[in-house]
């Protein structure tokens, strides 16, 4: 049977039971880095292509370019991400979509930026009865695990009281990605122990909803094959590792997929079988938006070397061609081809209705 989400943010009882649609579907939905109008729009469309939900997320540097650049990081990364939750939330309703809003990567330092939101979302609850996003991470992997799930049963407990959610990451994502350098890190830190889960699970289950970024040789980025050895049978053993402990069936835990670029279908698609219900795509999306804008320079450079002058005339006007809204909608539909493949790749694409 379908499951159908009204358009707008999903949060609260509503966002557990889509994550659980998903795993009892064998699917999983792309979550996608966005840093300003035009890439969230390319999100939407192609969840409204796929007739499926779709999770837009913002990193602290992708929240802080929301907002402007003229803007000081600080203070501009919570204004940014403000602004873009209430600007997706409006349009995702004119897309006719549901959207899971959440934030990245969030380490021990940024955990200001966090509590910025929070605090703008605690407001925003109660005024309307709804928090401004899904969810939020905190990526507390350089610490040691007992601070890791202190800091985060902290913070989901504030969380809970407005209907959000809480992504952890237990081990490390590899490669670099929005300022955050794991590239020569130590390949033992890339595969998160089942023990390590285990104790998430105990710390953070009765305080709130939360789901868990496990490494399995994660990286950021694209790369060689053969150069990223995933091992997905960590979160199969993680998945019976509680089971057997403390029951919530085969899948008790709610697994996310970082550094899904570049994956393929197969590692995907295992994945996704041992319980993966969100899978983060950005290096494959920004090349989907940077290619196309890329071809249209090339292709028409002799009419973007002045406003007046071209190769039919050189009194000629090239307003046309100048015009951003012509190049920049091109990347905005080649991400959004690029996101329709990966809702197909995730299994998610037509399975939620229309």
């Amino acid at each position: 049977m379908a499951f159908k989400l009204e358009p707008g943010i999903v949060t609260g009882t509503a966002l557990t039971d889509l994550y659980d649609y998903c795993q009892e579907h064998t699917c999983a939905l792309p979550a996608v880095n966005v840093i300003g109008s035009h890439s969230a729009n390319a999100a939407l469309a192609a969840a409204r292509e796929a007739k499926a939900p779709v999770i837009v997320q913002l990193s602290n540097g992708g929240a802080h370019f929301f907002g402007g650049k003229f803007l000081d990081k600080g203070p501009g990364g919570v204004a940014g991400a403000v602004a873009a939750a209430h600007y997706v939330r409006s349009i995702a309703e004119a897309y006719g979509v549901a959207v899971v809003l959440h934030t990245d990567h969030a380490a021990k330092k940024l955990i200001p930026w966090v509590e910025g939101m929070v605090e703008a979302g605690e407001a925003h609850f109660e005024q309307t009865g709804k928090p401004l996003y899904s969810s939020h991470m905190l990526d507390l992997s350089e610490e040691t695990l007992e601070d890791n799930l202190q800091i985060s049963a902290d913070m989901l407990a504030r969380l809970n009281k407005i209907d959000m959610g809480l992504e952890i990451e237990l081990g490390v994502t590899g490669g670099e990605e929005d300022g955050v350098d794991n590239s020569d890190l130590d390949d033992s830190k890339l595969y998160t122990q089942p023990s390590e889960v285990l104790a998430a699970y105990e710390k953070l289950n009765s305080v709130g909803s939360f789901s868990v970024a496990a490494s399995f040789g994660n990286t950021h980025g694209v790369y060689k094959p053969g150069n990223v050895q995933l091992r997905p049978s960590i979160l199969k053993n993680s998945q019976e590792a509680v089971a057997a402990k403390h029951g919530g069936g085969p899948k008790p835990l709610h697994f996310v997929f970082h550094g899904g670029s570049g994956s393929t279908p197969e590692e995907i698609a295992e994945a996704v079988s041992y319980g993966v219900v969100k899978m983060n795509i950005d290096t494959d999306t920004q090349w989907a938006f940077c290619h196309p804008v890329k071809t249209y320079m090339d292709e028409k450079d002799a009419y973007l070397k002045s406003q007046l002058g071209n190769p039919e005339g050189a009194e000629l006007p090239n307003k046309k061609h100048i015009d951003p809204r012509g190049w920049v909608h091109l990347g905005e539909k080649g991400m959004r081809d690029r996101l329709v493949q990966a809702f197909h790749d995730l299994g998610a694409f037509g399975k939620f209705g229309g």
